[in-house]
This record gives structure tokens, C-alpha cells and sequence, in this order.
């Protein structure tokens, strides 16, 4: 996408939300919503080849940046809107924004979640005193439910993006971001529907008009991309960033894009998982999918960003605990330091000991064993030894596979 002058970029005057709103909503907000930090990572500095701030709005109460524009809509409702109450589609992290304030201004709502939206988040949602609906195979036919059903029952629906108050509020980041960062060049922000990089870009743009901003997508769900490029990338399967699995995102939201930012990356799953992976194990921190998006792009392609002082929106961290386990454990396997070995042996005494005497001696470490007897097209005498086994990283397993081969034994990675 060609970069915008410099003239051009200053003009905020043509969209449908302005610097002042941003402004407006960030007092709105004030004392309702955390001021999270945005810290400097020296190991992910060194790591990436740039100076890396973090902006840890997974830090939020409902760890999301989306209370932020929740609140901003909810608190312009009129007394009679409030009273009929709000409804809202959501994979979870505007469910939670929308559940947690609408309890506290005392709105009922209701929220609409598609199939597949972890639970954790739709317990999370039901914790807060909202009334969940799950379904919908998508979020688009969760949102066309929500509408339907907030028209049947006289509600106000709470769009997760595409709504003017929306935006504003979750451009206060920005604002937050420049006021800790002054000296930012880039801005780097996962992109869903657009609400979060829309406010950002006008925030931003508006305070240091040649600040760079990059979108980030799952090579799964590029609609914003298709949508500025005119391409026609397919958007369909399972995400880790199931946060950002949008298959439209919104008019006002593209229109803002397509003005004020500069480019559009894209990631696969692995590299969401290895970012995810990533900051637990060096900022200690949970970040879900999507929240994890922005580092996986900078991780990918790190040329891209050699030098520059980077700010990275961490935009959310509601992940199951137990795919928390599968990442990081598929990431172990990635590295070299976790790995299934399958070695043909003997079906006699003593032969499982030699291969463990073996292993010990190279410096691995047994996680499990199973041995295979009856589903194998081995010889009758013969049995499948499978292995998990731990090692140092890719360069030890390498002596390990070597150290068992020079004992004659037969061992492959499964």
C-alpha cells in the first residue's frame, strides 16, 4: 500500500471521527478504564533488531483494550436507551467490554457469541451479568442474530467496530502510547473489524503526522487486506487469533485505513503461536492470539523495523489455559527441545533399558514411553518403542539422533 504524504495524513477533517472525540473520550473514560504501561522490552529489543515498546492492554480488567470503546458508546446512551438495554455480537473481548461497564451503569445487556468462541471467554461474559446467546457459525451470522434480536426486543445494538463512539475510545491507546513514547516511529496494531487501528491512526496521526502504522492479520482472515489491495484472499478455518477472524470488516473502519495506514501485514499460525510463546516466556506475560499478532509480524520480518523505535499493541490476553499448553508445547517441539522418537527393537528383556542408558548418556530427558505391539507391521519378535524426550535444543537432539544411530539403533522423528 503506497504511504500517504505527509500533507495528506494531517488532514483528519474528511472522517467521521475526530482527534477531539478522542480527547472527549479518553476523559470519559478516566478512572473506569487502566492507563496500562507501555514498557520497554530490552531482551525483545535485541531480539528484533529495534527499540520495542509494549503497550500491555491485556492488563485491562477484562483484559482487553475493548472496554475502552464499550465504555465511550455506553456512556452516551440516553436514559431511555439505557433503561431498554444494549445487545452486542461478539467472539468474546467486546462481550466482556460491553458485559463488565453495562453492569456498572446499571444497562442490561445482552451478547451474542458465534460457535466456537472459547469458553473462557463466554465465562468470563456470563461472570459480568450479561445474558450470553451462543450462535452462529461466524461472527457475521452472530451479528446478523444480535441485530434481529435487538430489534425484536426495542435494544440498542453495540457495534464491536464500526461505530464512530467505538473508535474513539479505543484510539485513547494511541494517545496513551505517544504520551509514555513520544519518539515513536511505528505503530504496530492487529487488526480485526479496524476499530482498534482506526482510533489509533487518527490519535496518532494527529499528534506526529509521520509516524508510521502497520496493520497486522492472520494469513487465515485477511479481509481488511483484500479490502484495501482488492485482492481475494480466502477467509475461512480455525485461528489461534480467533480475536481478529473477521471475514468483513467495517466501512468506517476501512475508509480510516485505507487513509491513514501505511501497510497491512499478514501472519500464519506458527508465528502466532511462536509470538504467543514468546512473551510468556520472556515478558512473563499472557497474551492471546491476536494480542500476540504485532509481535509475530516483527518477529517474521524483522528488516522491516531494523533501527526504528516500534510501539506493539499486546490488545488482549483472554486464551484458554489448556491451548496455552498446546502452544507452548508445540513451540518446544519447533525449537528442537521436545520430540517423539519411534525406534524399531527387539521384543525382549533388557532392550528398553539399553535405549534409556543410551538417552541418559547423551543428556536426554524421557517424558513418556509407550511401547507398540499389536498395531504395527513389525515382525512378531520385534516392537515400536515410541519416546518423548527433552533436549537441549535442535543442535543437542541432532547428537542424540547420532548417538543412537551409532549403536545400531533405528530412530526417527514421529
Amino acid at each position: 500500500m503506497a504511504e500517504l504524504s505527509q500533507t495528506a495524513i494531517s488532514d483528519l477533517s474528511g472522517f467521521p471521527v475526530a482527534p477531539a472525540d478522542i480527547h472527549a473520550a479518553a476523559e470519559i473514560i478516566r478512572g473506569a478504564v487502566v492507563e496500562t504501561p507501555c514498557s520497554y522490552s530490552r531482551t525483545l529489543s535485541n531480539i528484533c533488531g529495534c527499540d520495542l515498546w509494549l503497550k500491555f492492554e491485556n492488563l485491562q480488567f477484562t483484559s482487553s483494550f475493548k472496554e475502552r470503546g464499550a465504555l465511550n458508546r455506553l456512556n452516551a446512551l440516553t436514559p431511555e436507551e439505557r433503561a431498554r438495554g444494549v445487545v452486542a455480537m461478539s467472539a468474546g473481548n467486546h462481550a466482556q467490554g460491553v458485559a463488565y461497564h453495562a453492569k456498572r451503569l446499571g444497562v442490561p445487556a445482552t451478547i451474542v457469541m458465534p460457535v466456537g468462541t472459547p469458553m473462557v471467554k463466554v465465562e468470563n461474559t456470563r461472570h459480568h451479568g450479561a445474558e450470553v446467546v451462543v450462535t452462529g457459525a461466524t461472527l457475521e451470522e452472530a451479528a446478523a442474530f444480535a441485530r434481529s434480536h435487538g430489534e425484536a426486543h426495542g435494544m440498542i445494538f453495540v457495534h464491536p467496530y464500526d461505530d464512530p463512539l467505538v473508535i474513539a475510545g479505543q484510539g485513547t491507546v494511541g494517545l496513551e502510547m505517544l504520551k509514555a513514547v513520544p519518539e515513536l516511529d511505528t505503530l504496530v496494531v492487529p487488526i480485526g473489524g479496524g476499530g482498534l487501528i482506526s482510533g489509533i491512526a487518527i490519535a496518532a496521526k494527529s499528534l506526529k503526522p509521520s509516524l508510521r502504522i502497520l496493520g497486522v492479520e492472520a494469513w487465515l482472515y485477511p479481509s481488511m487486506y483484500n479490502a484495501i489491495h482488492g485482492g481475494n484472499l480466502p477467509a475461512r478455518g480455525d485461528t489461534l487469533a480467533e480475536g481478529i477472524a473477521v471475514k468483513s470488516p467495517g466501512k468506517i473502519t476501512t475508509e480510516i485505513v485505507r487513509g491513514l495506514v501505511d501497510d497491512i501485514a499478514l501472519v500464519n499460525e506458527a508465528e502466532l503461536e511462536r509470538a504467543v510463546a514468546t512473551l510468556i516466556s520472556i515478558e512473563k506475560t499472557v497474551v492471546e492470539g491476536a494480542g500476540a499478532a504485532g509481535l509475530a509480524a516483527i518477529m517474521s520480518d524483522p528488516t522491516r523495523f531494523a533501527g526504528e523505535k516500534v510501539g506493539l499493541v499486546l490488545s488482549g490476553g483472554n486464551i484458554d489455559t489448556r491451548l496455552i499448553a498446546s502452544v507452548l508445547t508445540r513451540e518446544l517441539a519447533r525449537e528442537g527441545r521436545l520430540t517423539q522418537l519411534s525406534l524399531d527393537i527387539p521384543d525382549r528383556p533388557g532392550q528398553l533399558a539399553a535405549v534409556a542408558a543410551l538417552l541418559a548418556e547423551a543428556g536426554a530427558n524421557i517424558i513418556e514411553v509407550s511401547h507398540q505391539r499389536t498395531f504395527s507391521d513389525l515382525p512378531a519378535k520385534a516392537t515400536l518403542l515410541q519416546l518423548v524426550i527433552e533436549t537441549r535444543d535442535s543442535a543437542h537432539l541432532d547428537e542424540v539422533m547420532a548417538k543412537l544411530g551409532a549403536s545400531g539403533l533405528s530412530a526417527r522423528c514421529s
